[in-house]
C-alpha cells in the first residue's frame, strides 16, 4: 500500500492532537489497551469526558503541563493507505520543532480555530510549509461546534486564508470546516454542515496524490558504505534518494569524476534489475575505482551541482545565536564537510513575509545565508531534489543539530538586504546628471497620451511575449507611441553577456529598467516582458518610474500548463538538466504580491488579455478608451 507521511501544526489549543486522537479511534486504529489506558488518565483529568488527545500526548509530562511540547509520532492505516503521522507543537518558541516534523512530510493539516479566524501563527505555519516545498496543504477549521456549524464563519476563514496562500509558493490547498471533538468531517461526513459537499479528513488523506515531492528523475546514490566481504566481491551500499539506475547504465563516482557501468544491484542477497528511489541496496561497478563513503554515484549524463559554496534557506534551532566567525559541521546525505557563513543576506520575518537585515540568527530564525565550504558538495536545488537539496548545520564542539537547510543551488554572492541593494542606481565617476532636452511632458502634451511602463511578469511559457506583441500591436495601430522591450530580445546584445544565475538575473532587470525608463521619458508606453521572478528586482523599476505610471502586470499560469506548453522546448532541456538555474525547474519564481492587474491565461485569451491591459490603461487616465 501507498505510505503518506504528514504533519499537523496549529495555534495553541486548536484542537491537534484531539483531531488525531479522533482519526485513530474512528478509523478503529487503536488497540483495546490503549482505549483503557486514555479512559484511566481522562479520569484523572476529572472532566468527565473521554481526552483523545492523549492518544498523541504520551509523555507524562506533557500531560501534566496540558501541552504537547515535542514531535510526536503515530502510525495508522486503513484499507486503501498507510501513515504517518509528525503532530508538532503550535507554540511560536517551537517553530523548529514543526520544522522537524514537516522536512519529510508530504501533507500538511493546519488547524484553525474558528472561534479565532486566521492567526499568525496560521500564516506562520503555512509559510514553513511552503518552504519545505510541501505539495499538499489541508486547512481543517475546527471547532465548528462552537460557532453553531456556521458557513458564513467557514467562508470568511477561507476567504482570509485563500488571500494569504497567493503570497506564498503553495499551490494545492483544501479547506475543510470540522469539530474534532464531535468528530465532524473527520472519519464521517457530518449532518450537521449540509452545505458542505467536501471529502472528510481521512477521505482527502486516503486520496491524496502521493510521490509528488519524490524525484524520479535525477539518479543519486550517496554512498554509506565498502562491502567487502572477501577478496571477490566489492560493492557499495547505500540508498537510492532519488531516481532509478539498472546493470548496464554509465555512471560517474563525485568528487573524483572516475566513469564505469553498474555491473550488479545486490538487495538481500539477490541480484535486482532496477534500484529505485527508497530502494537500501549494494552496487557493484565494473572497474576497479576508489569510491568511499561520503561519495556520490550520478548518471554520467545527469549530474548534480559540485560547488564549495551554497546559497540556503535555514532555520536555526540551537539555543545559542549563530556565529558567523567560527567553523561548522555540515552534513549533506553521507557527506561530512567544514563550513563557515559567509554571508548572511536576510532574516525572514515569518509574521509580516518581509525580509529583515541581520547579523546573526537566534532560536527559530529563518533566512537565507550563504556558506563557504571546505570540500565540495554534489547538490540540487531544494525544490528539484528535498533528499540532495537539504542539510543540517552541526556544532563540532558538543555535536548537537544547530540549524537545518534548504539549498537554492552554489553561492552567487547575493547581496544582503539592507547593505548594497537593487535601489541604489549605480553611476560612474565623474558623470553629471543633464535633464532631458524635450521634457517628457511635452512629448505627451504633443502625442495625445501620457507615458507608462507595463512590466509584464510571469513564468516562461505563461504568455507574456505572446500578450505584449498583440498589446503593442494595438496600441500601434491607434496610434500611440509604444515600445515592447522582451526577455529574449535584450539577451541578445543588451544582456547578452549575463547568465542565468540569480545575480545575473537581478543585473538583467536592472538593465531593462534603465532601458523603459528612457523609453518612458520619451513619452512611450513602454511593454516589458520578461520572467524577472524575484520580487525584489521588480520593485526596482517601480522604484525608478513615477509610482502612477507603472504597473505590474502577473501574467500567471499553472506550471504544468506552461510545461505542455513549452514553446521553445525549454523546459524539456531544463527537466534534462541541459539548461540551469530555470525558473519553475530548478530556479524560484517569486509571484507578485499586489500586481496592478493579474491575467490567467490558461483562463483568459490573448484578445481578452489585451482588453483588461487597456482598459486598466484607460482607467488610470494613460489614454481615451479604443477600439
Amino acid at each position: 500500500m501507498d505510505l503518506l507521511r504528514f504533519t499537523t501544526a496549529g495555534s495553541v489549543d486548536d484542537g491537534k492532537s484531539t483531531l488525531i486522537g479522533r482519526l485513530l479511534y474512528d478509523s478503529r486504529s487503536i488497540h483495546q489497551d490503549q482505549y483503557e489506558a486514555i479512559e484511566r488518565a481522562s479520569a484523572v483529568q476529572g472532566n468527565g469526558a473521554i481526552n483523545l488527545a492523549l492518544l498523541t500526548d504520551g509523555l507524562r509530562a506533557e500531560r501534566e503541563q496540558g501541552i504537547t511540547i515535542d514531535v510526536a509520532y503515530r502510525y495508522f492505516s486503513t484499507p486503501q493507505r498507510k501513515f504517518i503521522i509528525a503532530d508538532t507543537p503550535g507554540h511560536i518558541q517551537y517553530t523548529r520543532n514543526m520544522v522537524t516534523g514537516a522536512s519529510t512530510a508530504e501533507l500538511a493539516i493546519i488547524l484553525i480555530d474558528a472561534r479565532n479566524g486566521v492567526l499568525q501563527q496560521s500564516r506562520r505555519h503555512g509559510f514553513i510549509a511552503s518552504l519545505l516545498q510541501m505539495p499538499h496543504i489541508l486547512v481543517a477549521i475546527n471547532k465548528m461546534d462552537l460557532v453553531g456549524y456556521s458557513e458564513e464563519v467557514y467562508r470568511e476563514i477561507v476567504a482570509d486564508y485563500r488571500e494569504f496562500v497567493q503570497r506564498v509558493d503553495i499551490d494545492d490547498v483544501v479547506f475543510i470546516p470540522i469539530s474534532a471533538l464531535e468528530g465532524d468531517n473527520v472519519v464521517e461526513q457530518s449532518g450537521r454542515m449540509d452545505w458542505y459537499r467536501g471529502p472528510t479528513i481521512l477521505h482527502h488523506l486516503e486520496t491524496v496524490k502521493v510521490g509528488e515531492g519524490r524525484n524520479v528523475v535525477d539518479f543519486r546514490f550517496p554512498v554509506q558504505y565498502v562491502i567487502r566481504p572477501n577478496q571477490n566481491f566489492r560493492g557499495y551500499a547505500g540508498q537510492v534518494v532519488s531516481g532509478s539506475i539498472a546493470p548496464g547504465e554509465d555512471i560517474v563516482v563525485l568528487p573524483s569524476g572516475q566513469e564505469s557501468r553498474v555491473h550488479s544491484i545486490v538487495r538481500m542477497e539477490d541480484d535486482i534489475q532496477r534500484a529505485r528511489a527508497g530502494d537500501s541496496v549494494v552496487i557493484t561497478v565494473e572497474d576497479d575505482i576508489d569510491i568511499g563513503r561520503g561519495d556520490m554515484i550520478v548518471r554520467r549524463r545527469n549530474q548534480p551541482q559540485i560547488t564549495r559554496s551554497i546559497d540556503a534557506d535555514i532555520c536555526w534551532m540551537s539555543e545559542q545565536p549563530m556565529k558567523t566567525n567560527r567553523r561548522w559541521i555540515l552534513q549533506h546525505a553521507t557527506r561530512s564537510v567544514q563550513a563557515v557563513v559567509g554571508n548572511v543576506i536576510y532574516r525572514m520575518n515569518v509574521d509580516t513575509l518581509h525580509r529583515e537585515t541581520a547579523d546573526t540568527f537566534g532560536l527559530n530564525d529563518i533566512g537565507r545565508i550563504e556558506f563557504e565550504l571546505a570540500d565540495p558538495l554534489f547538490v540540487d536545488a531544494y525544490r528539484v531534489n528535498r533528499e540532495t537539496g537539504s542539510f543540517i548545520l552541526i556544532d563540532p564542539d558538543t555535536n548537537n543539530t544547530v540549524a537545518a537547510g534548504m539549498i537554492r543551488g552554489a553561492a552567487q554572492h547575493v547581496p544582503p538586504v539592507g547593505r548594497v541593494t537593487t535601489m541604489e542606481r549605480p553611476v560612474s565617476p565623474g558623470v553629471v546628471w543633464d535633464d532631458l532636452y524635450i521634457p517628457r511632458e511635452e512629448r505627451e502634451r504633443q502625442q495625445g497620451h501620457q507615458a507608462a511602463v507595463i512590466w509584464m511578469t510571469g513564468l516562461s511559457g505563461s504568455g507574456k511575449s505572446t500578450i505584449a506583441r498583440a498589446l503593442e500591436k494595438r496600441l500601434f495601430k491607434h496610434g500611440a507611441r509604444t515600445m515592447s522591450i522582451d526577455g529574449d530580445q535584450v539577451r541578445h546584445g543588451l544582456c547578452g553577456d549575463l547568465s542565468f544565475s540569480e545575480a545575473d538575473r537581478t543585473e538583467n532587470s536592472r538593465r531593462v529598467s534603465e532601458a523603459a525608463r528612457l523609453f518612458f521619458e520619451q513619452g512611450s508606453i513602454t511593454i516589458c516582458a520578461l520572467v524577472s521572478p524575484y520580487r525584489q528586482d521588480r520593485a526596482y523599476p517601480r522604484h525608478i518610474i513615477p509610482e502612477e505610471r507603472f504597473f505590474e502586470v502577473h501574467v500567471d499560469c499553472d506550471l504544468e500548463i506552461c510545461k505542455d506548453r513549452d514553446p521553445k522546448g525549454l523546459y524539456r532541456k531544463a527537466l534534462d538538466h541541459e539548461i540551469l538555474d530555470f525558473t519553475g525547474i530548478s530556479a524560484p519564481y517569486e509571484p507578485p504580491e499586489n500586481p496592478e492587474l493579474l491575467l490567467q491565461t490558461h483562463v483568459l485569451s490573448v484578445e481578452e488579455c489585451v482588453d483588461q491591459i487597456v482598459a486598466m490603461l484607460v482607467t488610470h487616465g494613460i489614454m481615451q478608451d479604443i477600439d
